[in-house]
């Protein structure tokens, strides 16, 4: 699958089948993440791999089941907790360089992207869940003080088909020289 064909037909996927995701896909994901750019290549990403059923239980706590990706964490076969190292991204000698200060939001979205095109192109769905208690789901994985958990990511293999969504086009948010 060429890189178009993966961004275009790449969807957000809350069900999965009930099967295992072999070790050796998941470290094909990972080496996507690995290749993903970053501020001075500070690849301040750290991925914390869930497998195990009671590992998943124990992050669910943390998602609302108001979020509709509430059943799919333990429902999916693989969880990544995508964390980042605090202070490394955006700074130069401990100090902030950028407008934004810590940059690890964006290179945490570069890689999260990697992630989920790498994982749609080997015939696993995934969804990013940002609406979650980070700091509940932190501690019941262990995520170190100078960490931060942004995001999960049930994955696995689809066991649904969504519907393309509607989006705008390009011509509605891209301007010509100026605003």
């Amino acid at each position: 699958m060429d890189v178009f064909e993966a961004i275009l037909s790449r969807r957000t996927i809350r069900k999965f089948e009930d099967r295992e995701v072999p070790a050796t896909e998941v470290e094909k994901i990972l080496e996507a993440c690995r290749w993903s750019p970053s501020w001075a290549n500070t690849q301040c990403w750290e991925i914390v791999v869930l497998r195990d059923a009671r590992a998943r239980k124990a992050i669910e706590v943390a998602v609302p089941e108001g979020n509709p990706a509430y059943r799919c964490v333990c429902g999916a076969p693989l969880v990544l907790a995508v964390c980042a190292k605090l202070g490394a991204s955006g700074y130069y000698h401990d100090a902030v360089t950028t407008k934004f200060g810590d940059w690890f939001l964006f290179d945490l979205g570069i890689a999260t992207q990697n992630i989920s095109l790498a994982a749609h192109a080997l015939g696993l769905g995934s969804v990013v869940l940002g609406l979650f208690d980070q700091d509940k789901a932190r501690t019941a994985i262990g995520v170190p003080e100078g960490y931060e958990l942004v995001t999960l990511m049930p994955m696995g293999y689809p066991a649904e088909e969504p519907r393309v969504p509607k989006r705008k086009l390009s011509s509605d948010f891209s301007h010509s020289d100026q605003w």
